[in-house]
């Protein structure tokens, strides 16, 4: 009984150095004044919606053949591209410190990775991928990101938009083994989003359901 209350307080020790660790792990964002433009947010996620209005059909209609299941992947693609742009910005904007810059780098390099499938995939389904915009064309709201919390605040709207949009396809394919595909992106930009959330000293996990 000793050695199993013994066990007990040691698991609570290290279950409180590894919430003070991973505490210690965000830069003061709470002290730095990060959650200060909550408006970022809806303006990450407009810019998902800039990819035009193809956008709400990938996430509602169903799709009944493979030229539909194409014309998904290809929103998709563009929403990939988008994202890869995004990052490009924030990577070019100086305002990240170096390890926060790594990351956001690793993350556009997942992007690149899911876009290489995603064109990939359509090509082999017998379609044309859509080429990448040049960042100029989505319109991204360059002029409100002062700080490094503004970037990682548009950052973290493209990516809950992302993900939001990811879960909204995955009934609607035709090919069923695409959804397995979609729904392994899915998951990586749901980490992505909980990451950023974590640096800007919020809840990485707001809710039970994503959605």
């Amino acid at each position: 009984m000793e050695r199993m209350q013994s066990m007990t307080e040691a698991a609570k020790r290290q279950a409180s150095e590894d919430t003070e660790s991973r505490i210690l792990v965000a830069p003061d964002a709470r002290r730095r004044g990060l959650l200060k433009v909550p408006g970022l947010f809806a303006l990450g996620s407009l810019a998902v919606m800039s990819l035009g209005e193809s956008m709400p059909a990938w996430a509602q209609a169903q799709s009944g053949s493979t030229k539909d299941d194409i014309a998904i992947l290809n929103v998709a693609l563009g929403l990939e591209y988008q994202a890869i742009a995004a990052y490009q910005v924030g990577a070019e904007s100086g305002l990240l410190q170096k390890p926060v810059l790594d990351t956001a780098v690793k993350f556009q390099t997942h992007h690149k990775a899911h876009a290489q499938v995603l064109a990939g995939t359509v090509s082999k389904l017998g379609g044309s991928p859509v080429m990448a915009k040049k960042p100029a064309e989505y319109s991204f709201p360059t002029d409100q990101l002062k700080t490094q919390a503004d970037v990682l605040r548009f950052a973290a709207g493209l990516e809950k938009g992302a993900t939001a949009a990811y879960l909204g396809v995955l009934p609607n394919f035709h090919n069923r083994e695409l959804t397995k595909a979609a729904g392994s992106i899915l998951g990586d930009e749901a980490m992505h989003w909980a990451v950023l959330l974590s640096v800007l000293g919020e809840d990485p996990v707001p809710g039970a359901f994503v959605g």
